[in-house]
């Protein structure tokens, strides 16, 4: 066991990496393949299948030579994947009938609109709402405006999938088609409460039956491969999961209350909820965590749309700083933001505001407001708006949450770091590792293969570089009061 190895592949969604990853979680190789995006019309994004299958051989070979090993040496595979973009594939040939739809993807928003008057019952099945970025309404789309696939569909002869499936399916030669329960949970089409394809949510969106693949638990084994270049044939497949729920189990998140926050161009924040499926009062989402055996674990997500963005457009907008990393040293030039708040709804509000129409706001200026009152004050905005999000997930739960752990570039930003512990008085632990995504889903391979046998054991795959502990600071109550009062001016009703 001391010599196993795994093999995680992460497929995103500009590009697909893999990593080679002992028991320690260490990394000893990984590689990055991009792949380009295809944009047909306003608002449409699409992805060539075919170039993201390359992009995940080319990045299983090249982590394979940077680790120094033979593909012999794998003993179990984990996947993780971008959630939400939708293929459809001829079953006995495993060709695609159209580009995948990407999960960013805005074609089907006026069905979605038809579908307002079903919402709640939505959301009581599913934990989601009528948005193009679930899987139900793309497939919808697939089905009735690609000549034939409705009726292909109807004889069998199609098959419906997240990229999880369409990794699946390739890897194993075509033998298997199947999802695992994190990725089903994001198609509006799963019920959480009994883990299979809901009837009622199938019928209104108008899928047949016949196109669906099997939903499997998230550690355990799916496939195994069969005629993929570069990997030996027979090597098991026993981790799955969408890749926000395989970063929540590679922060070792494992218990009730606890969160993590993965920093990107956005904050996507997922909290471990236990194993029941509870309704947000605050908008937030309920999804399926992972499947280990026959225990499920849930999680509520919120994102706020614009984190790292926020510091790219201080960069590329403002020129206010030629580097991301030079942000931080510009706001240590003061001591605090003096009253100046910046609201990142350069995208609009996600959780828990869910106002489009919001726009970035910059106020509390005075002649005294320098380039580091505004450095500090955008850090602090992105650590004031995850504080929003953690504060309806604990009001949702009924508990104060347990505490945050962080992946994702600005997590490197210990100043961002230390001001989310103070804002949101909750212990930040980052892990010696930013990327998380990718050893999540090692880690379920590992678990899902038997090489751990208890979650316990996992933990120390994901060990933490360092700690951040909330300060009792008392001017804490009013900057968040303060941030509400800019929150509300930045909401243009």
């Amino acid at each position: 066991m001391a010599s196993a190895l795994l093999l995680a592949i992460d497929q995103g969604t500009t590009g697909s990496t893999a990593l080679v990853m002992d028991l320690e979680g260490r990394t000893l190789g990984r590689a990055t393949v991009e792949f380009p995006q295809y944009f047909p019309e306003p608002g449409w994004v699409e992805h060539d299948p075919d170039e993201l299958m390359a992009s995940v051989g080319e990045s299983v070979v090249g982590a394979l030579r940077a680790a120094g090993v033979q593909s012999s040496a794998i003993t179990a595979i984990g996947i993780a994947n971008q959630r939400e973009t939708t293929l459809l594939w001829d079953r006995a040939t495993g060709d695609p009938i159209h580009r995948a739809i990407v999960w960013q993807d805005r074609r089907t928003a006026s069905f979605c609109a038809t579908l307002k008057p079903h919402e709640a019952e939505a959301r009581a099945r599913t934990g989601l709402v009528f948005d193009p970025y679930f899987s139900g309404t793309k497939v919808r789309w697939l089905l009735d405006e690609v000549p034939g696939a409705r009726t292909r569909a109807e004889r069998g002869e199609l098959a419906f999938g997240t990229v999880d499936s369409f990794l699946i399916h390739r890897l194993s030669g075509g033998a298997v088609h199947a999802t695992d329960v994190t990725n089903a949970s994001r198609t509006l089409l799963m019920n959480l409460g009994t883990l299979s394809w809901d009837p009622s949510m199938l019928a209104l969106l108008g899928i047949p039956q016949s196109v669906l693949p099997s939903i499997v638990a998230s550690a355990g084994l799916v496939a195994r491969t069969q005629g993929f270049t570069g990997l030996p044939d027979g090597l098991p497949i026993t981790g799955l999961a969408g890749d926000q729920q395989a970063a929540l189990f590679g922060q070792t998140c494992f218990e009730t209350g606890d969160a993590k926050c993965t920093y990107g161009t956005g904050a996507f924040v997922l909290v471990n909820i236990g194993n029941s499926p509870k309704t947000s009062k605050h908008g937030l989402l309920t999804t399926v965590a992972w499947q280990v055996g026959s225990k499920v674990t849930y999680a509520f997500e919120g994102s706020a749309f614009v984190a790292g963005a926020a510091v790219q457009w201080l960069r590329d907008g403002l020129g206010l700083v030629k580097s991301a990393e030079e942000l931080e040293a510009l706001a240590h030039t003061v001591a605090s933001s003096e009253g100046v708040y910046f609201v990142p709804a350069l995208a609009g509000l996600g959780a828990p505001y869910w106002d489009p129409d919001a726009r970035g706001l910059l106020c509390g200026l005075t002649r005294g407001s320098k380039a580091g009152h505004i450095a500090r004050a955008t850090l602090e905005g992105i650590a004031h708006e995850v504080t929003d999000l953690l504060e309806a997930m604990a009001e949702d739960l009924g508990s104060p949450l347990a505490r945050m752990r962080v992946d994702g570039g600005a997590a490197a930003n210990s100043l961002l770091m230390n001001e989310q512990a103070r804002l949101a008085g909750l212990v930040i632990e980052r892990p010696v590792e930013l990327e998380t995504t990718a050893r999540g889903a090692a880690m379920l391979a590992a678990v899902g293969h038997g090489l751990f046998t208890d979650l316990d054991d996992v933990r120390r795959m994901a060990p933490v570089e360092r700690r951040f502990e909330p300060s009792k600071d008392a001017s804490r109550e009013q900057e968040r009061i303060g941030w509400k009062k800019a929150v509300a001016r930045a909401r243009l009703d």
